[in-house]
């Protein structure tokens, strides 16, 4: 299910209502800067309105809501440690359309961080990851994935690290507190990958962020008939690939 299929590898090397209570994110709206750390002035420019989060995007009662509708479901799937395309640890998930009272408003403020024309698909990826999961970095392939993915985060706060294909080295990071939405637009979606780091490797700086049981609620548009360019050998680092150093 998960759309991350038909990742590139190699072993080298976000219209809808105003977002969050009164806070807006349009498809040209930056985040907030205290949530990102860059390798370099250089990245931080180069991503800046491409990758972003903006806390306090859900409210309490919203989460609330939503775990109860979603607790329903997963609550009685396992927990499964390996993945068809080995790009998730420690995860269950499902995809859905019909959803309660929050979900809809949460998705309709979700709507807005996609471009005109190009809107979320109806099929909402739900990922729930374990305490000891994580996510390894990948790019969403294009079969399945447009130009915007988006997501929403519940129960646990985690990182968010995107590693530049193309050079190697270059990163950008993204602490996701819960009931955030975190945006990966244009270059930060195509020449990048991101993942979920593990507990053990879970630091924002020299912050701690212990990682829990994290929920998170995916939207992705439609492929397009034209794709940008991409990076066709540029690394995934996803089953034996070997990963770059961690940032310091």
């Amino acid at each position: 299910m998960h759309r991350a299929g038909g990742l590139w590898r190699r072993a080298a090397g976000g219209g809808g209502a105003a977002a969050g209570p009164g806070r807006g994110l349009g498809t040209g709206a930056g985040g907030d800067p205290g949530l990102l750390r860059a390798s370099s002035p250089e990245v931080e420019r180069r991503l800046r309105g491409l990758a972003l989060v903006r806390g306090g995007f859900v409210s309490a009662g919203e989460a609330a809501e939503l775990l109860r509708e979603l607790e329903a479901v997963l609550g009685r799937r396992p927990y499964q440690f390996d993945h068809w395309d080995g790009a998730i640890c420690g995860y269950r998930e499902t995809e859905r359309s019909r959803w309660g009272g929050a979900g809809r408003a949460v998705l309709g403020r979700v709507a807005a961080a996609f471009p005109p024309g190009r809107p979320p698909l109806p099929l909402v990826h739900v990922l729930d990851l374990h305490p000891r999961g994580h996510v390894r970095p990948h790019v969403d392939s294009v079969k399945f994935c447009g130009c915007t993915i988006a997501g929403v985060s519940l129960l646990s706060p985690s990182v968010l690290r995107l590693r530049s294909c193309r050079p190697p080295g270059h990163w950008l990071e993204l602490l996701l507190p819960p009931g955030s939405l975190y945006v990966l637009r244009g270059a930060a979606r195509y020449d990048f990958t991101h993942e979920i780091l593990r507990d053990e490797e879970s630091f924002f700086g020299g912050r701690r962020v212990p990682r829990g049981r994290r929920l998170a609620l995916i939207c992705r548009n439609a492929p397009h008939d034209t794709t940008p360019d991409t990076p066709g050998d540029s690394p995934a680092f996803i089953g034996d690939a070997e990963a770059p150093a961690a940032p310091q």
